[in-house]
């Protein structure tokens, strides 16, 4: 799965100040929630408690800054993303004991939950930690540098599995 196709522009977050890592999950709640209620889904802060309450069941950090916080939706057919680069790194009680910079926070449908956990998710976590993508998503200085930069993160992995296609 592509990047870009769960994470739109209006979704992308570039140099955010939060204090805490729940600061986070609030800033992510406030940017899903006119999504999550244009789709039905009653419920102050759902996108809060959702990631909250995963989040109590083990820590989403993936080492390197990063995180990948998720939750699960009661409805739909596709995954909904926010991306956030956070201006100064938050205390995220990863277990590399790195402050986190860099949060793709995920709500998956119920009824995709176990097959996209199974093969997208990691997946989307060994590319969202990829050294050279980090360095590129840190630097950027905007929201649409975010999204070109995963543009051309999409565009590598497309042509290395046509590569890889060609070759068997």
């Amino acid at each position: 799965m592509k990047f870009t196709e769960i994470l739109p522009l209006e979704h992308i977050r570039q140099g955010l100040v939060c204090s805490s890592k729940k600061r986070v999950f609030e800033t992510i709640d406030r940017i899903m929630a006119p999504i999550l209620q244009a789709q039905g889904q009653e419920g102050e802060h759902y996108c809060f408690d959702c990631l909250f309450n995963r989040e109590k069941l083990g820590n989403s950090g993936l080492g390197n800054g990063v995180a990948m916080p998720k939750g699960r939706l009661p409805f739909g057919d596709k995954p909904i993303a926010v991306f956030l680069q956070l201006e100064t790194p938050v205390d995220y009680e990863t277990s590399d004991h790195r402050d986190v910079d860099l949060i793709l926070a995920l709500l998956i449908p119920a009824g995709i939950c176990a097959d996209f956990s199974q093969s997208i998710l990691p997946e989307l976590a060994e590319r969202l930690t990829d050294k050279n993508l980090c360095k590129q998503l840190r630097s950027a200085q905007s929201a649409e540098e975010i999204q070109q930069i995963f543009e051309y993160a999409d565009h590598l992995v497309t042509e290395n599995s046509e590569s890889d296609d060609a070759q068997d």
